[in-house]
């Protein structure tokens, strides 16, 4: 649980229900506008969330075998989501997000920390970070993620940052700086 810094209220992590869908969605346009409008305008990013944060998009996450979706809710606002899948000793990390206001909270370390328990067995995390956004590599790169390679995206001048972090086993609950 987030401890509610900074004069917010704590947020307690659960897992996605059908009912929040639609505040998911609110709170992906939210970040994803904050994020990127700068990076790639407005308009493609209304674009862009309308195709990946739809309610069907989302709803259809809530039932993906082998698959977290978690929530970090304050009791009356959505503060951030994340979504994992696992294969074999890999965890992929889809989505992370933070609202705004709430970020560096530790919300995000909190629902890795979680996400991370919910898959047992695994060794190691994978994600996709926009080269372009230093806030979530820096994040990242502070617990303890690496480098693997970049792959195009959209537009060939920019792409997306392949990060990974090894768990240390047998506690995988250990993050590097935390």
């Amino acid at each position: 649980m987030a401890d509610g810094r900074g004069g917010l209220p704590p947020a307690f992590i659960r897992s996605a229900m059908p009912s929040d869908v639609p505040a998911v969605r609110a709170l992906l346009a939210e970040t994803w506008h904050a994020t990127y409008d700068r990076l790639i305008g407005a308009e493609k990013v209304a674009e862009i969330t309308a195709r990946w944060h739809s309610e069907e998009a989302l709803r259809r996450r809530l039932s993906v075998p082998a698959s977290e979706f978690l929530v970090a809710d304050t009791g009356s606002a959505l503060a951030a989501m994340a979504f994992a899948s696992q294969q074999g000793e890999i965890i992929t990390l889809h989505q992370l997000y933070v609202r705004p206001a709430f970020q560096r909270q530790g919300i995000a370390s909190d629902l890795l920390r979680e996400l991370t328990g919910c898959f047992i067995g695994s060794k190691r995390w994978r994600l996709e970070v926009a080269s372009q956004n230093a806030p979530a590599i820096a994040f990242y790169r502070a617990l303890g993620f690496s480098s693997r390679d970049r792959a195009p995206i959209d537009d060939p001048e920019s792409g997306l940052l392949h990060l990974e972090l090894t768990l240390d086993i047998p506690d995988e609950h250990q993050w590097k700086g935390l």
